[in-house]
This record gives C-alpha cells, sequence and structure tokens, in this order.
C-alpha cells in the first residue's frame, strides 16, 4: 500500500491546528464570560492535555499498525471511535463541570468551529488518485464539505437571530452527525476485514492506516462531541426561555 506523500503532512498538521483553535477557543470563551483566572487556567489546561494526549496516543496507536487489519482480521476501528464519544457523550450529560463549560462557550462558537470539515476534501483528492474507493470517498468527503462550509453560515445566522435560528442550528447538528454515521458505516463497510461485506477497488486499506486513520479516531469524535455538546445548549437555552412564560402563565 502507498501513502501519497503530503497525506502526513496535511492530517498531521490539520489535526494539530484543529486542536490549537478548539483550546484557543475555549480559553477566550471562559475568558469572556469572567470566569476567575486560576480555574481557566486549570480547565484549559486540562483541555490542552487531555487532547494532546488523545493526539499523541492516536498517533502512537496508528503507526504501529493497532487499527490496521487485512481481510482476515476482526476490525478494531471501531474501538478508537465510539469509546471516545461515549466518554464525552457522558461528561455532556452528566457532568456540572461541562455543563458549565458549555454554558460559557457561545453556541455559534460551537457550530462555527467545525468549518474545518471542509478538509474532508482529502477523501476526493485520494479518490481521484486511485487510493479511495468512490463508495467511501464521496460521501465522506461531499459530506464533510458541506457540513464545514455551512458552519460559519449557520453560527453567524445564529448570533444574529437566536430565537428564529435554532432550528436552523439543530438542523445543521443533525445533519452533520447523520454525515459522520454515513461516512463511518461507509468506512466500516469499505475497509478490509473478516466482517467486510463485498470488495471494493481500490481497497479501503488507507483509512485504517496511518495516518488517515487519526480521522476517524480523533477528528470523528471530536466532530460527534462538537455536535452533541451544541445541541445540549440549544436545549438548554430553549428550556431557559420557556421558564419565565410558564411562570408568567401560572
Amino acid at each position: 500500500m502507498s501513502v501519497p506523500a503530503f497525506l502526513p503532512y496535511y492530517v498531521l498538521a490539520g489535526t494539530a491546528g484543529i486542536i490549537l483553535a478548539v483550546v484557543a477557543g475555549l480559553n477566550l470563551a471562559l475568558a469572556r464570560a469572567h470566569w476567575p483566572q486560576p480555574e481557566r487556567r486549570r480547565i484549559v489546561g486540562a483541555a490542552a492535555v487531555i487532547l494532546a494526549v488523545w493526539f499523541l496516543g492516536a498517533i502512537a496507536l496508528g503507526a504501529s499498525g493497532a487499527f490496521y487489519t487485512t481481510a482476515s482480521d476482526l476490525p478494531t476501528l471501531q474501538f478508537g471511535v465510539f469509546l471516545p464519544i461515549l466518554i464525552g457523550a457522558l461528561l455532556i450529560w452528566r457532568s456540572p463541570l461541562v455543563r458549565r463549560i458549555i454554558d460559557a462557550v457561545p453556541q455559534q462558537w460551537l457550530v462555527s468551529v467545525q468549518l474545518y470539515r471542509a478538509l474532508g476534501v482529502v477523501f476526493l483528492i485520494l479518490y481521484a488518485g486511485g487510493n479511495l474507493p468512490g463508495l467511501f470517498a464521496w460521501p465522506a468527503g461531499v459530506g464533510d464539505i458541506v457540513v464545514g462550509l455551512m458552519a460559519p453560515v449557520i453560527g453567524l445566522a445564529y448570533a444574529r437571530d437566536p430565537l428564529k435560528n435554532g432550528d436552523l442550528v439543530r438542523g445543521w447538528n443533525l445533519f452533520g452527525i447523520a454525515d459522520l454515521a454515513v461516512a463511518v458505516g461507509a468506512g466500516f463497510l469499505t475497509a478490509p476485514s473478516l466482517l467486510q461485506p463485498f470488495a471494493v477497488e481500490p481497497p479501503n486499506d488507507l483509512i485504517t492506516h496511518f495516518p488517515l486513520v487519526l480521522i476517524p479516531v480523533l477528528l470523528v469524535p471530536v466532530s460527534i462531541l462538537l455536535h452533541l455538546a451544541s445541541l445540549a445548549k440549544l436545549r438548554r437555552s430553549e428550556v431557559a426561555k420557556q421558564e419565565p412564560l410558564a411562570l408568567s402563565r401560572a
């Protein structure tokens, strides 16, 4: 299997840039929300360490071939994809601290940061070079481009009129989650493994191989968790707006 020469630079630089953007955005959001500086530093520092360890761990596992499979192997990629999502979703749902952090981050920031999804154009570039099958590359690439380019548009619309455009944010989030579900499903269906239902040409070896494997085991979970955080914040804001109305009617 041949890895295009540009791919390690593209994936590693892109992933590092996304992590830096998330950490910098979190720091600025907590500062704007007037969090005490010691607490803000502690939270931002912890987030930076978690993301850095996750990034380095994904690199180590990916480079060691932990997720790479052949037609005679059981797939392992699902552990790298779904375990972080499960942990993060539980924290969003149950952790008071995570709830406070989400409340401090503007909704339009949670949405707009996913402009990085447009980097999914790499799937179409790899398809054009004969490195990925179209059954995976087209839905993964086109879906990510659409979600990414729409992110700042939806974020700006919400910032201008939150009451009017809440449903727009909800629809964008649900579409973004569906896009990732389709991409992950297509990846499992086309990547060589003992459970692969049919063969494709060219084989989808790259998606479980370093460096492209960083996308499903790091960027997909990060994107899903940003969607879930946005939906949770939207739901809480709607409930908060309804409570005074309910009290006034009572």
